[in-house]
């Protein structure tokens, strides 16, 4: 078969090229401080744009650091005995949590389910951000030109996935031990994130995961697409890569890789070895440095893109709740 990265058996062996912040231990236990500190003041409110027969659906909001005001869809079953099961979906770059419709199936089986909108993105969520220096276009710069790394957009973004765990894990309806996080591309970073910084995190499935290994994914010559923004910035305030080290550095705070070894939840990762969006070398940096039960399931002639059983195997790996 063709290849646009390295053979299947140096990706199972591969470590990832971005640089490890020497602090970042110290960065991400200090943003969990700060987690810890904030009163999430979730409010439920019964949506008006479906009412379905067997389930009750809501607009969620919760309070994130830095004091935006966070939205959620939330589904839950109408009728249940004791507590069930919760998954929480996490959407791709720019868009939003979708229509409450798609969760039905998984209220149907039992389950508690939360799609989260990031903040600033395409959904409901606010953007509280302020930051010194450009903000360009999109949010993996975000941040990059301000002194203070905490200013970094996707550090909010990821504790926000992990206070929706929080919110929803306290819910009298919901088992906090049987909760499940998924979702693809942005969405598969963030669920990685989210199994990093919430431990009770007991299932994650991460369709070919984004915001992992920047510079591999610059060396490749593929900072397009959803990377194009890297290319951009090098571009636009680095031209001669003066800086480059210390980008590729403070980038290094919001990669899911150097995140990935404090996850505890049992893995089931997703990578297409066509992907040229998020190339498999960069996945794999991440997925090798999980300790957890983990396991892969690998679509060599597919990219970026659905595909074929992925959604029916995820929800029978969380059905194992």
């Amino acid at each position: 078969m063709p290849l646009i990265d390295k053979p299947l058996p140096e990706l199972l062996q591969y470590q990832g090229r971005n640089p490890r912040p020497a602090d970042f231990d110290a960065y991400w236990d200090a943003a969990l401080r700060e987690l810890d500190a904030t009163d999430p003041k979730p409010e439920l409110i019964p949506t008006k744009d479906l009412h379905p027969r067997h389930s009750e659906a809501f607009d969620l909001w919760f309070t994130g650091v830095g004091g935006a005001r966070v939205y959620a869809k939330y589904v839950r079953p109408k009728k249940s005995s004791g507590k069930n099961p919760a998954v929480l979906q996490f959407h791709g770059y720019t868009g939003n949590g979708g229509d409450f419709s798609s969760r039905l199936a998984w209220s149907g089986e039992g389950f508690c389910v939360a799609a989260l909108d990031c903040r600033g993105q395409g959904g409901r969520s606010e953007d509280s951000g302020k930051v010194m220096g450009n903000t360009f276009r999109g949010h993996i710069i975000r941040g990059l030109d301000d002194p203070d790394p905490r200013k970094l957009a996707f550090r909010q973004i990821f504790l926000d996935t992990a206070q929706l765990a929080r919110v929803v894990m306290s819910f009298p309806e919901v088992d906090a031990t049987r909760v499940g996080a998924m979702g693809g591309s942005q969405g598969g970073a963030l669920t990685l994130a989210c199994a990093a910084l919430e431990p009770r995190i007991k299932r994650a499935a991460p369709v070919f995961p984004f915001l992992c290994d920047y510079q591999r994914v610059w060396e490749m010559d593929l900072a397009k697409d959803a990377y194009d923004e890297i290319r951009g910035y090098l571009r636009q305030f680095d031209p001669l890569h003066k800086r480059k080290d210390e980008i590729f550095t403070k980038l290094g705070y919001i990669d899911c890789q150097h995140l990935a070894p404090r996850i505890k939840a049992e893995v089931l990762m997703y990578v297409g070895l066509m992907d040229t969006i998020c190339p498999p070398s960069t996945q794999y940096a991440a997925y090798n440095k999980i300790t957890s039960k983990k396991n892969t399931v690998i679509y060599p002639d597919y990219g970026h893109e659905g595909l074929p059983g992925e959604s029916d195997r995820t929800f029978d790996f969380m059905l194992g709740l």
